[in-house]
């Protein structure tokens, strides 16, 4: 095998790891943190899920704020030093987390995880600078590959190891990705060749104004688009709240929360990975969209009244298959949209995502922290599910009127996916 390849064969390998440990360290914090913020905060449950709405709100501020500066400014010195930046930063985070003696150093450190969080970004466009043709949506593959090992490897990394010492699996991440960023540090070359570089342009790198340019589109589109966010809102009960819900509930272990995760990783895994590749081209987008939004709706009714702790193994069986209808959506709105726009238009569903993991996280447990604290008028630990429920309902209304619109220049074809 010649130099090149082996080269190239080993700056793949690092890519994949780097997305690996970004993810595995954001699996890793799911099923420890409700003890860790009880721990150092000395609260509650109810109190502890407040605090780590504001912790997800930092992060994903900054990240929202950062990710279009750092994949600008790779475009102007190259992709090298921002993913060794960005891994050196998610190393920095885990330390602050394990050692953090109070709630404050845990915000310290989300804010540098935020701001360095763009790695996903720019190792997606060095992929893109060192792949051609075939190769290169094989090697976008490898994305999904490690985002889904990270996860599900994160969750039990967090749950098991948490068991021993709730701050081991922090200090056991940033290890891993101090490491990364020595080893790419040797090994990782420049992907950015000098005569594709360009300057730095401060309006490139707002991501106000993608989310601005999302106003050209038709009604039709438009209101797609609001109901993907109003998905991607609703869904971040279970991301947000299901952890604290479950100790809270049922009185889990952090061993028990980590064993659902990693069930949950590999039911999205397998749903994603070949469910949604037989349902798509067999009933088609429409069809897709709203029999997963409609999933995604029952399981969180489901959850939310469940009073049975090993039915959350089964309740979560429907709350996975919801999402074939983010898939299908995310299509459908691409399919609708010029080849040229492409590029701007997944850019700025990007940042819609962010903005939602921005308000969502905050508003679902600010609801939990309200229907658990001692002393409430209503207790309702399933409120933030029932809310989630309620905007895949709104979800479902959008959609089923965009697809009647009768205002657009063309009706809006029925696509499937082959």
């Amino acid at each position: 095998m010649s130099k090149p390849a082996q080269h190239g064969k080993a700056a793949l390998g690092f890519i994949f790891v780097t997305i690996f440990i970004d993810v595995l360290g954001l699996g890793v914090i799911i099923p420890i943190l409700p003890k860790l913020l009880e721990e150092l905060g000395h609260v509650d449950i109810s109190m502890a899920s407040q605090y780590s709405g504001y912790l997800t709100f930092t992060y994903a501020s900054m990240q929202f704020l950062f990710a279009p500066v750092l994949g600008n400014l790779s475009d102007l010195i190259g992709r090298r030093p921002v993913l060794l930046f960005s891994l050196f930063g998610f190393g920095i985070d885990y330390l602050f987390m394990a050692f953090a003696p109070t709630i404050a150093w845990l915000f310290a450190g989300r804010l540098i995880a935020g701001i360095a969080g763009a790695s996903t970004t720019t190792a997606t466009a060095y992929i893109a600078d060192v792949s051609t043709g075939e190769k290169r949506a094989a090697n976008f593959g490898l994305i999904g590959a490690a985002t889904g090992l990270g996860f599900i490897l994160g969750i039990g990394l967090g749950g098991f190891l948490g068991a021993i010492w709730i701050r081991l699996p922090f200090i056991v991440a940033a290890g891993l990705a101090l490491l990364n960023a020595l080893y790419g540090f040797f090994v990782l070359p420049e992907s950015l060749a000098i005569k594709n570089r360009r300057r730095f342009e401060w309006k490139r790198a707002n991501p106000v104004g993608s989310l601005l340019r999302l106003r050209k589109y038709s009604l039709a589109i438009s209101t797609l688009i609001t109901a993907y966010t109003v998905v991607y809102i609703g869904q971040k009960a279970v991301e947000g709240v299901l952890p604290f819900y479950v100790i809270e509930k049922f009185q889990w272990t952090t061993q028990s929360i980590g064993a659902l995760g990693i069930f949950i990783g590999l039911l999205i895994a397998g749903i994603q990975g070949g469910f949604v590749r037989w349902t798509i081209p067999k009933f088609g987008l429409r069809k897709n969209i709203l029999a997963g939004i409609a999933f995604y709706g029952i399981g969180l009714v489901l959850i939310a009244f469940n009073n049975v702790g090993w039915l959350m193994y089964v309740y979560m069986i429907p709350y996975c298959l919801g999402g074939i209808g983010g898939t299908a959506l995310q299509g459908f709105i691409s399919d609708n949209v010029p080849a040229n726009e492409q590029g701007e238009l997944q850019g700025a569903l990007a940042s819609l995502v962010s903005l939602t993991t921005i308000i969502g996280p905050l508003m679902m447990t600010t609801l939990f922290h309200h229907f658990t604290i001692k002393g409430a008028s209503v207790y309702f630990p399933g409120a933030p599910f029932l809310l989630g429920a309620i905007l895949m309902f709104i979800s479902v209304i959008l959609t089923i009127r965009s697809f009647k619109k009768k205002n657009d220049s063309h009706k809006l074809p029925e696509t499937n996916l082959m």
